[in-house]
């Protein structure tokens, strides 16, 4: 599902090149090198590029037409059209995803025999010019010279480029969460409340393809945190489940998944998009989980020698297949609800029904097993096919007790079982999708023969007596799953733009001027003012009549200087350190001063802004230390908390020897 498409095809050899003399490719990102043999797998590659070609110049002259018209009746038409090129894309996509794992990795042995489920294509985007608005603002805001940070823009842009085609691994995982990382130090950095970057964000629609656009930074940001899930929805998709590393590994997948949509849901309340809306995305998540609690189901029925196959364990069976479908139902739910049945993809409507009505059929199934060969307690058996009751609540029905009524009971279980799975496959038959092996097909039919099989052994010739009526299977999992949010900090990023200074001073939400070179001069009693905090450190007091005063130096000033040497960065042992080095001849110091957030950096007069500075630092007792920069914003930069530590005790170098 991820785009395929850039990998080769016309303009492959040009983009090869950008990259090669950009340095490589990064770490992460699925490379446009063809990893290929001769024959005829070679042949179908190039004519599934050949189509997804096509597609693409179709979805271009729609997605023109689309813009350029006003006529809504011609705009739905064409969004239309564009839901259908979309579709064969994802499809043209995983076909060609198949021919490549076919080289890349063996097929497992169970994946004839195993359910397929349901991944999420990436949302794609187009190149972005980062370099003029960040130029404009490093020079008009910063007041550095913005064609000095050419470097940053170019390893920024190289990153974004790199987190359009991730590859299916842990390594794109982490690519596209160093670039979220990186989103949040530039919102942190560049973006306040009334003034955005001015660039034009563009992604297209998961399920739709229509291209949305905006100019606010959360969106790029929400679309990366889209691709995680839909990354990790595609990882889960390849495991092998056929062993229990390869049910557990996809059953986290999946619960990480939907943690990100739920995080997302939570997050960005403004939906641009159909995928991103708050009903797609509780939809996704509901989804993923129910995903997650059929990876359970299949480890623990998983043969092998170990694999416990008592009635006990037929029982639990029963109810975790219980408990799948009754996910997969509410899932059902969700897909046939307006808006999102009106650009979901029929097949994954389709794909849910028929799992909910399989696993309903498997849970009678294994009932049915369990009956037949039962030697349980009645009151066992009572909580599998009722539930936990009260005891003041009276029971409407009561199990039997004897062999032969407890066959029965099975046999009108397995029944359930026939009729549900047989409904399973004519659901399946009327949306079925275009593929070589129908792998669902397979599973369903074997399902179906096992219950016949096992039917066939319960029917008696001489059994006249009147069908029971088989309960419904209580839903209940042994292995609770949670979901699982994305962590952001296990990837550690440095932040690209780091030579602008701390984000605790340098941001956009805050305006500063700046002073100097101010000489100042040591007296008797040193300097004239006490130091606190780290990077950068802080002039907290300026004493009256020395000579720091004098030169012109104030309380709540940043030292960013000295003796021409930037030390934004410096913490406060290394400023004291090196003015203790200074001789009589005195100290060359530039400071900055923040102002009020309404006076602009070239008016207004020097005035102290101890005040404002101690929102971002704290002031304590002598020996503790200022934070030394500030965190990146968590999630989509609503409500940004910024790290503090403890702030450093003034340690005045006038009193040093």
């Amino acid at each position: 599902m991820v785009p395929e498409d850039r990998r080769e095809g016309p303009g492959a050899d040009e983009r090869s090149a950008q990259l090669q003399a950009a340095g490589g490719v990064r770490e992460g990102c699925d490379t446009l090198a063809a990893q290929t043999p001769c024959g005829h797998l070679q042949s179908r590659r190039a004519r599934i590029h050949q189509q997804i070609n096509k597609e693409l110049r179709m979805r271009t002259g729609a997605e023109n037409l689309y813009r350029a018209t006003s006529n809504a009746r011609v705009r739905e038409t064409v969004a239309l059209e564009l839901s259908y090129v979309n579709s064969s894309l994802q499809l043209l996509k995983e076909e060609l995803e198949e021919l490549n794992c076919s080289v890349d990795m063996d097929t497992p042995d169970r994946e004839g025999t195993t359910v397929p489920m349901i991944p999420l294509g990436l949302k794609e985007t187009k190149e972005l010019d980062w370099s003029t608005a960040l130029k404009e603002l490093i020079s008009g805001h910063f007041g550095e010279d913005g064609a000095s940070y050419e470097t940053e823009i170019r390893e920024l842009t190289n990153l974004r480029q790199a987190v359009r085609t991730p590859s299916r691994s842990e390594s794109g995982l982490e690519l596209l969460t160093a670039y979220y990382n990186q989103l949040c130090l530039l919102d942190a950095r560049f973006v306040t409340p009334a003034r955005s970057l001015g660039l034009l964000f563009q992604w297209y629609d998961s399920l739709t393809g229509v291209p949305v656009q905006q100019r606010a930074l959360a969106f790029e940001k929400g679309s990366v945190l889209f691709n995680i899930g839909a990354l990790h929805t595609q990882i889960g998709a390849r495991q092998d489940r056929g062993c229990p590393t390869g049910t557990s590994r996809a059953a986290e997948s999946f619960q990480r998944a939907a943690g990100a949509f739920k995080l997302l849901r939570q997050k960005f309340s403004r939906a641009p998009s159909p995928d991103m809306s708050p009903a797609s995305l509780s939809m996704l998540e509901q989804l993923m989980a129910a995903q997650a609690q059929e990876c359970v189901f299949e480890g623990l029925a998983l043969p092998g020698p170990t694999a416990p196959r008592d009635c006990l364990a037929q029982l639990h069976l029963a109810q975790e297949a219980a408990q799948v479908a009754a996910q997969y139902e509410l899932v059902h739910q969700a897909l046939i609800q307006p808006p999102v049945c009106n650009y979901v993809p029929f097949p994954w409507t389709t794909l849910v029904h028929v799992k909910a009505k399989h696993f309903r059929s498997l849970a009678h199934y294994h009932a049915a097993v369990a009956l037949c060969d039962s030697t349980l307690e009645a009151e066992f058996l009572e909580q599998v096919f009722l539930g936990p009751l009260p005891p003041s609540e009276p029971r409407g029905l009561v199990l039997p007790q004897e062999y032969e009524e407890r066959r029965k009971l099975g046999k009108a279980h397995l029944k359930r079982a026939i009729l549900g799975q047989e409904e399973a496959l004519r659901l399946h038959a009327l949306g079925r999708a275009l593929r070589r092996v129908d792998l669902l097909q397979a599973v369903l039919g074997q399902a179906l023969q096992c219950s016949l099989t096992r039917y066939s052994e319960l029917d008696l010739e001489d059994d006249f007596f009147e069908a029971t009526e088989a309960p419904d299977i209580h839903p209940k999992t042994h292995r609770t799953l949670e979901v699982r949010a994305p962590s952001f900090s296990r990837v550690k990023v440095a932040d690209i733009f780091h030579r602008l200074g701390p984000l605790s001073v340098f941001s956009a939400k805050n305006r500063w001027r700046l002073v100097g070179p101010v000489h100042v001069t040591r007296g008797e009693g040193g300097f004239g003012f006490t130091l606190r905090g780290d990077s950068p450190v802080l002039i907290a007091a300026v004493i009256p009549g020395g000579h720091a005063a004098a030169a012109g130096l104030q309380e709540g000033d940043y030292i960013v200087s000295v003796n021409g040497q930037p030390c934004k960065w410096w913490k406060h042992a290394e400023v004291v350190a090196q003015l203790k080095g200074v001789g009589d001849e005195g100290v060359s110091l530039q400071v900055v001063t923040l102002l009020p957030s309404a006076e602009q950096p070239s008016t207004g007069d020097r005035r102290p802004a101890l005040r404002g500075l101690l929102r971002n630092q704290k002031e304590c007792s002598w020996g503790t230390s200022v934070p030394v920069r500030a965190s990146p914003r968590p999630l989509l930069g609503w409500g940004r908390k910024t790290k503090r530590d403890k702030t450093a005790g003034g340690l005045s170098p006038a009193s040093q020897p």
